[in-house]
């Protein structure tokens, strides 16, 4: 069985079982399926009776194979053991204590101090940290003692797992590739990983761009390089591939933005470890291009292969043009190009090199520039998506009485997906306050309004977001009207009020034990909420100091518990390590007491981690955070506090990191956790903006929800909804919302 296969159901709460297994009966359960099933439920999972029954015919090596991939997913043969053992007890340790640490060790015992020397080299003066009380150096952060082991079995709630045979793998590949809109990091790494394995759905229609560089990859990894060509259609999609085969990123980014990333990345508090320069030289060094001949070969024949006009080819390549330079010396274009049938790439680089072309954008410039209302909205409509990227601001420019209008005529043609952004960005543009953004593979910030918006009068702004909101609303209502529904009556679940649509707010980040969309909220449970971060797994010991933190917000001030500050009143750090153990990894825990919080009359609390050493968030980090009804222990001897059973989110980090990164938001007064993922730069929570996280709030806010569209479309339909989930033709449960692309294929279906 493939353990590939395996971790992409798993993400989507089931297990995947080939149909050539053993059919099983519902006959008693067997000893080994009753072993599995009782590792699950102290994992915090719980087996339908489908699946238990198919279970029954499953060799007992592949069901060793099932709980090894879950644990592998839940992390429970790593070390989770943290710096402070018993840490739910403060230490006690101050600022003098490590002051007077660093001068014993500056003096040594020859100026009279006397303690205990650590296999780190360090004196721990006497009387200053109680060293029974850790793991390690309280001083350098070097942990020496690690735990095997972790709680299991103290959580309030299981995780249904659902049974998966090949036709239920196989629509999800079909899925993943039909998804209207562009995968988020833990479905792309579900498609490499199908792509793998799985043969090629017949009758494909790939939507998305993004979703296309994946597939090319899959194909020219295959050999396949004929087919991968016939997925690029414009010059364009050549250069995002390549750049994706070079960068990792399937957008066009530009290189500079990637340097100043890196830059950014290994900036220090401490100038004398400061090495953003050389992180910065040694990016661009990384960004050049080298291709051998069979690289050469095969751009040349996909360049050559595109029928389309040199002219429009060029004009698609202009807004690139620097990194198209580039690519043509490094890929010997030229060279090729005056090969024998190489007669359209010939024509296409002879268009390019010539620069006499017109270019549409320039065009769409100079008739704003004159204040050409017409000439120019009869550019934008030839480009309905180049339109609605620009509609709000042309709007401000023109004015809405004249470019509403002229939008409407061409919304028709728009993804839904484009038309639901916009009618949710709307009202946060036109307020006049300041917005955030997240451009591609930079960490998320404030922007200031567009100045025109002091122009108009408040209600003439409101007016406009109105208007646009109800061009958005229209057109889904016409394309939802169009639709022939197989069901009369519908199941919605009333969680999905409380989930936003999955548009715009992709998430970076991979979630291996089940997914959650952005904005989406956890109620909590008991009184206490353990966020947990564990990193170094398969890396030796290291000087790699990774640091959990939350921030809490009061009306008049705001507070952290961090590795500075380890026992705010409400919230308990198990200490600061700095020095990672060999392959296992480590871990920092941070518990939140809301009562005590709640009495307090703090509003937020605000999860973050942060990479303090040079660089960005180890790759394969994990965090999260623990809720139960039941106690949450912490062990004595070893400071271990983690439990797989009560963990509600878990996300490991992938490639494409920033300095730091929000994952979660604790609503005090409400007790529900709002999961987001919001990167920004900074070495410690210190660097966290937090208008910026309120503005980040106030856009998913805005967002409509799941539920609500699903009642607006059986509206639209003439669908009768019912509470009876059983007697239900269709059941929008909350585990299906949780399939961005099932989602997006039901409710902006193109």
């Amino acid at each position: 069985m493939e353990t590939d296969l395996l971790h992409v159901a798993l993400r989507a709460g089931a297990i995947y079982l080939p149909d050539d297994l053993p059919t099983g009966t519902p006959a008693q359960i067997t000893g080994p399926v009753l072993g599995v099933t009782s590792q699950l439920l102290k994992l915090g999972y719980a087996p339908t009776e489908q699946l238990l029954h198919a279970l029954n015919g499953v060799p007992p090596t592949q069901l060793l194979q099932i709980l090894d991939v879950v644990n592998e997913v839940m992390g429970t043969d790593l070390n989770w053991a943290p710096l402070v053992r018993g840490w739910d007890i403060p230490t006690g340790e101050t600022f003098a204590d490590h002051l007077v640490t660093l001068v014993a060790n500056l003096w040594g015992e020859e100026a009279g101090f006397h303690g205990t020397r650590l296999p780190c080299g360090h004196l721990i003066p006497d009387g200053t940290f109680p060293l029974e009380r850790y793991n390690g150096c309280p001083f350098c952060g070097r942990q020496f003692d690690t735990a095997g082991f972790v709680y299991q079995g103290q959580g309030s709630k299981l995780k249904p797992l659902q049974l998966w045979r090949d036709a239920e793998l196989a629509a999800h590949l079909r899925l993943l590739l039909e998804s209207t809109v562009p995968l988020n990091a833990t479905q792309a790494d579900s498609l490499k990983r199908l792509l793998r394995h799985l043969p090629w759905p017949q009758g494909i229609d790939i939507k998305m761009k993004e979703t296309s560089m994946l597939v090319v990859d899959a194909l020219v990894e295959a050999g396949h390089d004929e087919q991968a060509g016939t997925l690029l259609t414009s010059p364009t999609d050549v250069l995002r591939y390549l750049w994706y085969r070079h960068t990792g990123y399937a957008q066009l980014v530009k290189p500079r933005t990637l340097v100043n990333k890196a830059r950014i990345a290994h900036s220090h508090h401490y100038l004398p470890l400061d090495d953003s320069q050389q992180a910065a030289q040694d990016k661009e060094n990384a960004l050049r291009l080298h291709y051998d001949r069979r690289w050469c070969r095969r751009v040349a024949a996909w360049l050559n292969a595109l029928d389309i006009d040199p002219e429009k080819a060029c004009e698609q390549m202009h807004p690139h043009r620097a990194m198209w330079v580039r690519f043509i010396r490094a890929l010997r274009l030229v060279e090729y190009s005056h090969r024998p049938s190489h007669e359209r790439l010939n024509a296409l680089l002879t268009a390019f090199h010539s620069q006499q072309y017109p270019v549409w954008q320039g065009r769409v410039n100079a008739g704003k520039l004159k204040r050409d209302t017409a000439a120019t909205l009869a550019l934008l409509k030839q480009r309905p998506g180049a339109f609605a990227r620009c509609l709000l601001s042309t709007m401000l420019w023109f004015g809405p009485e004249e470019v509403l209008p002229a939008f409407a005529q061409v919304a028709h043609g728009l993804p839904p997906r484009l038309l639901l952004t916009l009618g949710s960005l709307a009202a946060g543009y036109f307020d006049g306050e300041k917005r955030m953004v997240r451009p591609v593979a930079a960490a998320g910030r404030l922007v200031d309004p567009n100045p025109l918006l002091r122009l108009y009068s408040q209600q003439q702004r409101d007016d406009m977001a109105i208007a646009v909101n109800d061009i958005y609303r229209q057109s889904m209502r016409r394309r939802w009207e169009a639709q022939q529904p197989a069901a009369s009556t519908v199941y919605i679940d009333p969680r999905l009020d409380a989930v936003p649509v999955p548009v715009g707010d992709r998430s970076t980040t991979v979630h291996d034990a089940g997914s959650a969309l952005q904005g989406t909220r956890f109620a909590v449970e008991g009184d206490n909420v353990r966020i947990f971060l564990q990193w170094g797994k398969g890396l030796p010991a290291m000087h790699l100091d990774m640091d959990l933190s939350v921030a809490i917000t009061y009306d008049d001030h705001e507070e952290q518990c961090a590795y500075f500050n380890l026992a705010p009143q409400g919230a308990k750090h198990s200490g600061d390590i700095r020095e990672i153990p060999d392959q296992v990894g480590t871990a920092e825990y941070v518990e939140l007491d809301l009562p005590v919080l709640t009495q307090r009359g703090a509003r937020f609390a605000v999860f973050s981690c942060n990479a303090y050493s040079n660089g960005e968030l180890s790759p394969g980090l994990t965090v999260g955070w623990m809720d139960s009804r039941h106690r949450m222990a912490v062990d004595e001897k070893t400071g271990v506090a983690y439990d797989p059973s009560t963990v509600t989110q878990l996300i490991r980090i992938g490639n494409d990191n920033a300095k730091g990164l929000v994952f979660g938001v604790l609503d005090v007064a409400r007790r529900v956790i709002i999961w987001l993922e919001m990167p920004y730069g900074g070495q410690n929570v210190l660097a966290l903006n937090t208008a910026g996280i309120n503005a980040f709030l106030k856009k998913l806010a805005a967002k409509p929800t799941v539920g609500q569209m699903l009642r607006d479309k059986a509206e639209v339909q003439h669908l009768t909804v019912t509470d009876k989930r059983d007697s239900a033709d269709e059941a929008y449960t909350y585990q299906w919302a949780l399939d961005t692309a099932a989602v997006a294929s039901v409710l902006l279906k193109e």
